[in-house]
């Protein structure tokens, strides 16, 4: 209730000063770009870079609006996903997969029931999807999800692949990631975006690599769903992660900056397009030695939160640990280089060079944060 009551008094607050407070109005699109590095020392002991472009607006990610609703209305399914990862369920090899998530009927008794109810479901869709996807996909079996090992580290919500998920799972020719990508970003991703550059450039170039997969999801709730197109690659890891060891994020897309769509630059949308990377290790280790800047935040509900957006720097939550996230959030800034990205772990500072504000502009953003209710930008992992 005390909380409940802090918030109305600031909203209170925001009515009658937010306008001097602060000029430009913070804003939400529902398009945002994200570049993401997940440096695995515990599980695959792997690097995975990806891209991912994520919308809930159908005209930015295109859908045809009837399968978008009939996807929404049918309550049990959870997920729709087009990959051509490897053995995207145990027993396929080098096909591409259409997974369609259901979830489990409770009046299902026994294996046979499960099987035949989730089969009606995906059977009941699939031949739209291909239309829809110029894809060619037969069905090749019901598939339960028995591992949620991924889910649980990354505290990913679990819908595509925690256990207990049920899959009715279509396979087709595989494709190689470039020509898949190519084709699927062509036919998904609005002209408006795939001509302002930023992070679907990098991701073009990303799918062209020998390692690269991709994945389409679509993901509903009850209002709308969630579109979402992800490139990524892995290798394996070269360099332990020990105490001193510097980390170039931009290294591992082979770039040296990082420029944001120009698809948002008829406002201020600081929170659309993120770098975020999540570093995995077998022992505790801590940041250090950022380079860059690092923002302000105040811990509300266990969660850092920014109180400042237009500066650009990262959000390390949490900074020590076995697992260490990090978010950089491009403030009023364009680009950014690798040498403002760089940090290293197990060193015994880290910069924080304090940025003045005014603390009513400080008000004024932690509400725009709380209203969108931190949805995107504080995801603790992004679905796979």
């Amino acid at each position: 209730m005390l909380k409940i009551m802090f918030i109305v008094l600031l909203i209170g607050f925001v009515g009658i000063s937010a306008e001097q407070a602060y000029s430009q109005e913070i804003g939400l699109s529902t398009f945002q770009e994200s570049a993401q590095v997940i440096i695995d020392e515990k599980i695959s002991k792997t690097n995975i870079v990806s891209i991912t472009l994520l919308s809930t607006n159908i005209q930015e990610i295109r859908i045809p609006m009837e399968l978008e609703e009939k996807i929404r209305n049918n309550e049990r399914i959870e997920a729709i996903i087009i990959t051509n990862e490897n053995n995207c369920v145990l027993g396929v090899t080098d096909q591409s997969c259409i997974l369609i998530n259901i979830e489990r009927n409770p009046e299902d008794k026994g294996i046979n029931a499960i099987q035949e109810s989730s089969k009606a479901i995906g059977e009941s869709l699939i031949d739209e999807i291909n239309q829809v996807f110029d894809t060619n996909a037969k069905f090749f079996q019901v598939y339960i999800h028995s591992n949620a090992e991924a889910n649980e580290l990354l505290d990913t919500s679990g819908v595509v692949s925690g256990t207990g998920t049920i899959s009715a799972v279509y396979t087709m020719s595989m494709e190689d990631t470039d020509s898949m990508y190519g084709k699927l970003s062509s036919m998904l991703i609005s002209s408006s975006i795939r001509e302002n550059g930023g992070f679907y450039d990098v991701a073009k170039t990303l799918s062209t690599d020998e390692n690269a997969k991709m994945s389409f999801s679509i993901i509903p709730t009850e209002s709308k769903s969630l579109l979402q197109l992800r490139v990524a690659t892995n290798s394996p890891i070269e360099n332990e992660i020990k105490s001193g060891i510097e980390i170039n994020p931009l290294e591992f897309f082979k770039i040296n900056e990082l420029t944001r769509s120009n698809y948002f630059s008829d406002g201020n949308y600081p929170l659309n397009s993120l770098f975020q990377i999540i570093i995995l290790s077998d022992e505790e280790t801590n940041v250090s030695d950022v380079k860059g800047n690092i923002i302000p935040t105040q811990n509300i509900d266990g969660i850092e939160m920014p109180t400042e957006l237009t500066n650009e720097g990262w959000i390390f939550d949490p900074q020590k640990g076995e697992q260490i996230q990090g978010k950089f959030i491009f403030g009023e800034r364009d680009s950014i280089n690798e040498e403002e990205l760089k940090f290293s772990l197990g060193g015994d500072r880290i910069k924080h060079e304090e940025i003045q504000s005014d603390e009513s502009i400080i008000v004024v953003v932690i509400i725009a944060v709380i209203s969108i209710g931190a949805a995107i930008f504080y995801l603790k992992g992004y679905k796979k």
